[in-house]
């Protein structure tokens, strides 16, 4: 006897839907876009995103829909370039005001409302006076952005609402539990600080051979704020993904990539593609795609 059509549907597994966490961490976040484009060439479609920080601009890219537009725009980037992006202020809050910064996203992105996304989307920042975690899921999507990458002590906070927000990273630099809430059964986290070796004790450590060395040695004031942000993400994040683990977690090696060499991302690409696609069989099984 032949099974209905009907029937044998019923039988199939039914695809859980996936969600990705995209974690902090400057120029290493070019690896985000590799993993995207992985994701992408296997056909695993991707129906929820968070992002930390520079996770939360590759997310908003993805969940416009453009992420060619972002992976043009990384890649045209150089020294010159990135220098002309930081509009240095009178450090009382923050050495770099960021409005060039929200110039360039909003001539790439424009004004459009979380809500109103092709894919749902939240960017995670820090109440930097309660210390709480905020997930900014409404509202335009460009400030939900700087707010996530408002580097305490390089960028300048940015106020929401009754809030003052800076980066996402001090409290939640991989949000697997932000995109389980959203509704993802199934979460890919991308940890791009994973395998980070910190400058500044590179440095610090050419200060005990020769006291020639020592001015050329010694690591400049936005080394030392980003080595100290890195020590402290690698902690928080080992304790948060022991809490809320990632169905699937991946670590791109990239902890070589400096903080703002965003020249180097072809390889931060190329990297995150590369340990994406090694993860495709595992996706696919746990998703049923």
């Amino acid at each position: 006897m032949k099974i209905p059509f009907t029937m044998i549907s019923l039988f199939k597994k039914r695809r859980r839907k996936i969600g990705l966490a995209l974690g902090g961490g400057a120029a290493r976040g070019g690896a985000h876009i590799g993993v995207i484009n992985a994701l992408k060439a296997a056909n695993i479609p991707i129906d929820y995103v968070a992002g930390t920080s520079i996770g939360a601009l590759v997310g908003g890219f993805l969940a416009i829909d453009k992420m060619d537009a972002l992976e043009q725009l990384v890649l045209g980037l150089d020294w010159k370039t990135i220098i002309k992006f930081f509009d240095v202020v009178f450090p009382k809050v923050g050495l770099v005001e960021g409005k060039k910064v929200e110039e360039i996203l909003r001539r790439s992105l424009g004004e459009v409302d979380i809500k109103e996304l092709p894919i749902p989307f939240a960017a995670v920042a820090t109440d930097i006076v309660s210390g709480e975690e905020v997930i900014l899921n409404a509202g335009d999507i460009v400030e939900a952005i700087r707010a996530s990458i408002a580097i305490p002590g390089i960028f300048t906070p940015i106020k929401w609402q009754d809030r003052i927000l800076v980066d996402g990273g001090l409290v939640n630099p991989v949000p697997v539990n932000v995109v389980k809430k959203m509704g993802a059964e199934i979460v890919i986290g991308v940890d791009v600080n994973a395998k980070v070796v910190i400058p500044t004790m590179q440095k610090m450590k050419k200060l005990t051979s020769k006291d020639k060395e020592t001015k050329e040695a010694f690591p400049n004031i936005i080394e030392i704020i980003m080595s100290a942000i890195y020590i402290m993400e690698q902690q928080i994040t080992k304790y948060k993904l022991a809490s809320d683990k990632a169905d699937i977690l991946i670590e791109p090696e990239v902890g070589h990539i400096g903080f703002l060499e965003f020249h180097r991302t072809p390889e931060t690409i190329a990297e995150g593609y590369k340990t994406a696609t090694e993860k495709i069989k595992e996706i696919k099984a746990l998703a049923n795609v």
